[in-house]
């Protein structure tokens, strides 16, 4: 284990497999060609629990027992991904389980530095994953408090279907039965619902094949887009969690215009303001936004997407020079966040994509704007993708619910990430994670410090 700024321990107290409960017939899934577009990325969880006064040990053991109760219909996060023989990689459901950690860590839970994640947390509170799908990490905390952490592979889901797993799981430790009706659904695992749950027909390829040659423009196949794993070597991104109130939000919305969301308002403000950090106007500055395409899917379909589980997103983006992002309104920057969206926020477009891939296959591909390298033309580009539905006030394990959660998802390459989500306050605030250029990070902050505080408990 790693250390918190270099001086507080985290030691491991144990490690184990947690497989499923009840057997499961071994079976070998391919991954959909919506999960083929995601590189091998490891996607970070951890949720900060204060002192409940309860017995630390009998919580840790219900989370262990609820664990092996959600991986029966959630069996696929209990197996591994191997490449098959075109290279292509497939999910084998062998129920190899879950590495489960328990460790003690010498500090108080509000002594974290959760502004810098990248010392804090990394490694010491988000597991390392190494083999399975998904690690698990239950730390009890000088305090007597306790952080959970998770690690799961994006190749298997996204985290629309991590968070149904963490409601489920969540449900699980409180009752040790089922609690709701959501999870009942999720529990009723004929062949139907798993081929509903992990193969659903609207995220197979259509015969023959159709889709708007703009689908290039957003997607590349990984050997035009190969040199994205090459960073520079003078550029490295870092990981910062901000805090944001909820009035700013509101101004924010005001000034974008009433037909905008706080999610492209927000967007459109982080755009402008790394524009605003260039020197050079006549450089290009691309935005990404993460979208969601399960409605979409579910528009003029009998069968919900609901509960699919696996990726189901698309990264459409926008390109404008650093001197039209400084020179116009933010309302006008948030209309083209906004038409961004509304290019892949379609059936067509999703149905489009699958089929895209597989007259591709077994060439992998990938979303071009995470191809960009920072160069004389080009600065670095960035993603937004919303975490507003990460249900922080609803995962009490036992404990209570949450005094602080956050994704973290320091993705590598050189696109940088921001995902808000919302405040364990549920007060409107919001939890901000960024993943940029050190220099980014710095100007936003001093441009806009009334919006981007840096979390402290």
């Amino acid at each position: 284990m790693g250390s918190c700024e270099g001086r507080v321990e985290v030691m491991v107290k144990r490690r184990e497999l947690v497989t499923a409960v009840l057997p499961v017939t071994e079976s070998r899934l391919a991954l959909s060609n919506l999960d083929l577009i995601l590189p091998p990325l490891e996607v970070g969880i951890f949720l900060c629990y204060a002192n409940s006064g309860k017995n630390n040990e009998m919580m840790l053991s219900s989370v262990r027992k609820g664990l092996r109760q959600v991986l029966v219909p959630f069996n696929a996060l209990a197996g591994e991904v191997f490449l098959n023989d075109e290279g292509e990689p497939e999910l084998l459901c062998n129920n190899r389980g879950v590495d489960f950690v328990e460790a003690f860590a010498d500090i108080n839970l509000r002594e974290l530095d959760i502004y810098n994640p990248d010392v804090s947390i990394r490694d010491n509170f988000v597991p390392v994953r190494e083999q399975g799908v998904l690690t698990v990490q239950v730390t009890e905390m000088k305090c007597g408090g306790v952080v959970i952490g998770c690690n799961f592979d994006h190749r298997v889901a996204d985290a629309h279907s991590i968070n149904k797993f963490l409601l489920a799981w969540a449900d699980l430790c409180r009752s040790n039965n089922i609690g709701n009706n959501e999870t009942v659904t999720l529990f009723k695992h004929d062949q139907k619902d798993h081929t509903t749950f992990y193969q659903h027909p609207l995220v197979k390829p259509r015969q023959p094949s159709h889709y708007d040659a703009a689908i290039n423009d957003m997607y590349v196949p990984i050997k035009e887009g190969a040199a994205c794993n090459i960073s520079p070597p003078s550029f490295e991104l870092k990981s910062r969690i901000y805090h944001v109130d909820a009035l700013e939000i509101e101004i924010l919305q005001a000034l974008a215009g009433p037909k905008r969301s706080k999610l492209e308002s927000f967007s459109a403000l982080l755009w402008k303001l790394l524009a605003k950090s260039s020197k050079d106007d006549e450089k290009r500055s691309k935005l990404g936004i993460v979208v969601n395409g399960r409605k979409c899917l579910s528009n003029d379909s009998s069968i919900s997407m609901e509960n699919h589980f696996g990726n189901v997103l698309s990264i459409p983006y926008s390109d404008a020079s650093v001197g039209e992002l400084k020179s116009l309104p933010l309302f006008e920057i948030a209309n083209a966040v906004h038409a961004c969206v509304e290019r892949a926020a379609n059936e067509e477009h999703f149905r489009g994509l699958v089929d895209w891939v597989e007259d591709r296959r077994p060439q992998r591909a990938m979303s071009r704007i995470y191809s960009y390298l920072p160069s004389e033309s080009e600065e670095p580009a960035v993603v937004v993708s919303s975490g507003q539905r990460f249900p922080v006030t609803q995962l009490d394990f036992g404990c209570g619910i949450p005094d602080f959660a956050s994704y973290y998802f320091p993705w590598g390459g050189c696109t940088g990430y921001v995902m808000p989500m919302p405040s364990a306050k549920n007060n409107g605030d919001w939890i901000v994670f960024m993943h940029l250029a050190q220099k980014h990070l710095d100007f936003v902050e001093k441009e806009a410090p009334e919006i981007f505080k840096p979390f402290v408990f």
